[in-house]
């Protein structure tokens, strides 16, 4: 009985922001588990990278364009998901942005806005509409949000924008309220906060401000700070994606995962 607990044959996933980074790592797991994944990306020809991968490995895939800032664009998608699938069994609402990190009294408005509309209600408008394709269950929802929704950190220079952070802590009220809103309908919401990974896009503005001594002074200043010693990659929480998405965690909803190397556990 056991055996089956992780296979997701038969199973629709939409992963958004599955072009690069996390995103195709945890569209190609849960295709490697049976799952006919919807690679979502706003960068269409890397959605269809990722695709093709899936499918290079034997799995299924389709790539479809969506803006999740956009309402127009996300009923576009959905419309789309619907003749294709005519159900969704799995969200990934992984999508997001950083921008340039500064201390709030220097924080531009206009990348509050612009990194909110993406980071939360994205979340909200993807959700809303795929849960009209998932009700009346069951199926799971996983919200990325951060360890950066979980406590501040400022080391004495600017590393997390005041928008990202207040996103991320967003995004887990977010989950918590949907979890509980669908749990009769055996709709899963969870959301995993991951720590420093690397080998995304998401610190591509920041990074593009620093120079190569200020970057490597980063680098070591959040790896002597995890527990671990180091920062994950991307592919590190493929088995939690898994495990989320799967019947192994039939029992398991609003609740937040921290994935960061013993980040949280410690005090510093």
């Amino acid at each position: 009985m056991f055996d089956k607990l992780y296979r997701m044959e038969g199973k629709t996933a939409v992963v958004t922001g599955a072009g690069f980074g996390l995103g195709r790592s945890f569209a190609q797991a849960l295709a490697a588990f049976g799952a006919h994944v919807i690679c979502a990306d706003r960068d269409l020809a890397n959605a269809q990278e990722t695709q093709k991968l899936i499918t290079g490995a034997q799995g299924k895939a389709s790539a479809l364009h969506v803006d999740v800032a956009d309402e127009a664009s996300v009923d576009t998608f959905w419309n789309a998901v619907a003749k294709q699938s005519s159900r969704c069994d799995i969200l990934i609402n992984n999508a997001g942005i950083s921008t340039k990190v500064l201390r709030t009294h220097e924080y531009e408005i206009a990348d509050w806005d612009r990194l909110m509309a993406i980071n939360l209600r994205g979340v909200f408008l993807m959700t809303r509409r795929g849960l009209q394709l998932m009700l009346p269950g069951p199926g799971s929802i996983i919200n990325i949000a951060s360890i950066a929704g979980l406590r501040g950190y400022y080391p004495g220079a600017p590393s997390l924008a005041i928008s990202y952070s207040t996103s991320k802590a967003g995004v887990i009220g977010f989950t918590k309220q949907v979890a509980a809103e669908y749990a009769k309908e055996h709709i899963r919401v969870n959301a995993i906060a991951p720590g420093w990974h690397g080998g995304t896009a998401l610190g591509a503005e920041r990074r593009a401000t620093l120079q190569r001594g200020e970057l490597e002074k980063f680098e070591k200043m959040i790896a002597d700070r995890i527990p671990m010693g180091h920062r994950a990659v991307a592919d590190d929480l493929a088995g939690l994606i898994v495990y989320l998405a799967s019947d192994a965690s039939h029992y398991m909803t609003g609740q937040v995962i921290a994935h960061d190397g013993g980040w949280d556990a410690i005090v510093a």
